[in-house]
């Protein structure tokens, strides 16, 4: 299940945020995508999952158009979703929010066994209201509620944000198994740089909205070459 971003240009009330951005997450990978706060990050992600209509260029998912389709329609082509800030819903229960997932999710089978084995937390939880869970809890909540519906592709919007250090660290785990056991591709927006560096297969670095350099390899593992592209 493929991912292709061509020439795709976006913003909002007519302030242009991204400009030809191009590019591609094959089956199977884990790709991120770096840079500071304000270079379009949040944006791209919006605009592959339908969230935010492109004024140009094209997304693609496992070879179909998927440009102007609504982000109802994405998540049942089998992309899942984990946005910024986690937006769970407080006055619900982790059940609840986990039940609005499998609802909105790709196919048939859903994924509540593996939801409860990779975040056990929210078994435990299951009725207890997700506003009064800290923040790595309503972060695995996020991820959960995007993963039971079985996504092939799962784009992540910050997972180290507002999080502990030690459950950053459990989460960025997490999404490696999820990807290694469940074959989940993932696209991820993040700033942390050991979030980075621990689950990336390879990176794209954006800056004003441009994608301006992709790292792999010796270029990934090399914090201060990272660190370019994240210190104002």
């Amino acid at each position: 299940m493929s991912l292709t971003v061509s020439n795709l240009s976006a913003g909002y009330d007519g302030t242009p945020i991204l400009r030809d951005v191009d590019c591609t997450v094959e089956d199977g990978e884990i790709v991120g995508v770096v840079g500071r706060n304000g270079v379009g990050k949040t944006t791209l992600l919006k605009s592959v999952m339908g969230l935010l209509k492109p004024e140009a260029g094209a997304v693609q998912f496992n070879g179909e158009d998927v440009t102007a389709e609504s982000a109802d329609v994405h998540a049942r082509s089998g992309i899942g979703y984990v946005p910024q800030g986690r937006d769970v819903f407080p006055g619900l229960s982790v059940e609840q929010n986990l039940l609005i997932g499998e609802n909105i999710g790709a196919g048939e089978e859903t994924l509540y066994d593996r939801v409860y084995e990779y975040f056990p937390i929210l078994e435990e939880r299951a009725d207890q209201d997700a506003g009064t869970m800290s923040g790595g809890q309503q972060q695995m909540l996020a991820i959960g509620r995007a993963l039971v519906g079985n996504p092939d592709l799962l784009l992540v919007d910050e997972p180290s944000e507002g999080v502990q250090p030690s459950i950053v660290q459990s989460i960025t785990e997490d999404l490696t198994r999820i990807n290694e056991e469940l074959g989940t591709t993932i696209l991820f927006v993040e700033q942390n740089l050991s979030v980075i560096q621990g689950l990336a297969d390879r990176c794209y670095a954006m800056d004003h909205g441009r994608m301006v350099d992709e790292l792999n390899g010796e270029a990934l593992a090399d914090r201060d070459q990272l660190e370019e592209y994240l210190v104002v």
